[in-house]
């Protein structure tokens, strides 16, 4: 079985993220960049379909060239090969442009299974895993927190408003996975030293069959980044008792915030 993991490359949560002198993008210097989250589950999956099924893993990217840390780390938890496409402009462009050269780069390499991560930590868009099984024609499941294959079909179990769904779909298709569905592994010293030496493709846009016109039409832009305003520190009701303390809290509420 031939399975592709679409993998992004974010901002460690941990990392300070402040906001560049352009008011439009971050600062980058000083942050640890790292799997997205939810596509380290992707990569789990993919091993253990392979475990069961046979096959190989293809890490897919698109970033700037220091992305093929993070391809190299998946493919030290156990996937094959990598390929990113390098485009330093990736901070521009919105998830149907992303979606549009993952697409492009699928055309062109064999596929049964592809694995997304539901949404990148950094823009939470929820977007491209879903457009890229669009404009390939396949089916795709978001959310799953359980799958089975056999006979040429995937079932997944996918989270829904107050329960779950059981889907079922031929292949190939697309799943984007959530928390809840495994739990990843850890790479390994010698999958880190078996790592260095897995093929890992590089390529720029202009290697990839894409219209140059849909390729750079990113429906959207961002117009301007800003913290979020400084709250005010909380207080500390005082009193003699519960009942006083309560009683105060009451009355502030009524007075000064007029939320009764």
């Amino acid at each position: 079985m031939e399975i592709v993991v679409l993998l992004k490359q974010v901002p460690a949560t941990e990392s300070y993220i402040g906001i560049a002198d352009d008011g439009v993008s971050i600062k980058t210097d000083d942050i640890k960049w790292v799997i997205n989250p939810y596509d380290e589950y992707a990569v789990e999956e993919a091993l253990r379909i392979k475990e069961a099924h046979g096959g190989t893993v293809t890490i897919l990217s698109v970033g700037p060239q220091k992305a093929t840390e993070t391809i190299r780390t998946a493919l030290a938890m156990g996937a094959d090969q990598g390929i990113l496409v390098n485009d330093p402009t990736i901070a521009t462009r919105d998830g149907l442009s992303i979606a549009r050269i993952l697409a492009a780069v699928l055309k062109s390499i064999p596929f049964d299974l592809i694995i997304a991560g539901q949404r990148a930590i950094d823009d939470d868009n929820f977007l491209v895993g879903t457009a890229v099984a669009e404009l390939l024609g396949i089916p795709n499941i978001s959310l799953i927190i359980k799958e089975d294959i056999a006979d040429g079909k995937i079932k997944c179990h996918r989270t829904i408003e107050g329960g779950t769904v059981v889907i079922e779909s031929p292949l190939p298709a697309l799943i984007t996975t959530q928390r809840g569905l495994n739990e990843p592994r850890y790479a390994s010293l010698p999958g880190i030293m078996k790592a260095k030496k897995k093929p890992l493709d590089v390529k720029t846009i202009m290697d990839i069959e894409l219209d140059r016109a849909q390729e750079t039409a990113s429906v959207t832009r961002i117009v301007a980044l800003k913290l979020p305003s400084e709250r005010k520190g909380g207080r500390i009701i005082q009193g003699d008792s519960a009942r006083a303390k309560a009683a105060e809290l009451v009355r502030l509420l009524r007075e000064e915030a007029k939320v009764l």
